[in-house]
C-alpha cells in the first residue's frame, strides 16, 4: 500500500520528503509532480523497480525511460557533452526540456537506446522534486504516468491514489501539474556540427533557446 505524502508546493515539508527518498532508496517506485505532468520514477541501478514501472505502464523494453537530474553537472556524468550542447543545456534548465545525448557508460544498457546508445534527460524546475533529488543523492530514472490503454497523464494525486495505491510504493501530492509534455531535444546531431531536431514541441519554448 502506497505511503501518501500531502506536501506544499512551493515550500516542501522536508521531513516528508525524507521518508520519500528512504522509499526510492528501498527500491520503492513513488509517483511524483514535475514541471509537464506526474511521472512514475525509481533509482537508476534498480532493474527490479524499472521492470515494475513497465508493468505499471503495461510498456516494453523498447519504451524510452528519461533521467531526472538535480543539475547541469550532474547531467554531464550521465551524457557526452560538448561546448555547444551545454550553452543550449545552460539556456533551457531547470525547465520542461527533455534533451536525448549521447549516454556515457555511467547509464545502464538495458535503460539507454540499444541501437544509438542514447538518453533522454531534464533537469526539471519544481520545487518539490528538486528537493527529493538532492536528498536522494542521484538521477531519478522516469515515466509519465499515463495508465495503459488511455492516452492522458494522470493530474489527480487522489485519483492516482485510488487506482495505483497497491502497486505504488509512494504518492508526493504537491497539487496538479501543467499537464503540457516536455519539448524533447534530440542534440546528438551538434556531435557533427549539426542543428537540435524538435523532436516535440511542449512546454519549453524554442524561442527561448534560439530555435
Amino acid at each position: 500500500m502506497a505511503q501518501y505524502f500531502e506536501i506544499y508546493a512551493d515550500n516542501p515539508q522536508p521531513r516528508l520528503l525524507k521518508q520519500a527518498a528512504t522509499l526510492l532508496s528501498s527500491g520503492g517506485i513513488l509517483a511524483v509532480p514535475t514541471d509537464s505532468s506526474y511521472a512514475l520514477v525509481c533509482r537508476l541501478d534498480d532493474k527490479d523497480a524499472v521492470d515494475r514501472i513497465r508493468r505499471i505502464r503495461q510498456i516494453n523494453d523498447k519504451h524510452h525511460l528519461t533521467l531526472l537530474c538535480r543539475d547541469l553537472s550532474e547531467l554531464a556524468n550521465y551524457a557526452h557533452v560538448d561546448n555547444r550542447q551545454y550553452r543550449l543545456l545552460k539556456l533551457a534548465t531547470p525547465g520542461p526540456y527533455t534533451f536525448i545525448l549521447d549516454a556515457t557508460k555511467e547509464v545502464p544498457r538495458r535503460v539507454s537506446h540499444p541501437q544509438r546508445k542514447t538518453i533522454g534527460l531534464r533537469v526539471p524546475d519544481r520545487k518539490g522534486l528538486q528537493m527529493l533529488l538532492e536528498l536522494h543523492g542521484a538521477p531519478l530514472l522516469a515515466t509519465t504516468l499515463i495508465p495503459a490503454g488511455e492516452s492522458e497523464p494522470l493530474n489527480d494525486p487522489q485519483e492516482i491514489r485510488e487506482r495505483f495505491e497497491k502497486q505504488l510504493d509512494g504518492i508526493l501530492d504537491a497539487g496538479g501539474c501543467p499537464l503540457e509534455p516536455t519539448t524533447v531535444l534530440d542534440l546528438t546531431p551538434m556531435n557533427t556540427g549539426g542543428d537540435p531536431i524538435v523532436v516535440r514541441e511542449g512546454g519549453g519554448s524554442l524561442a527561448k533557446l534560439g530555435l
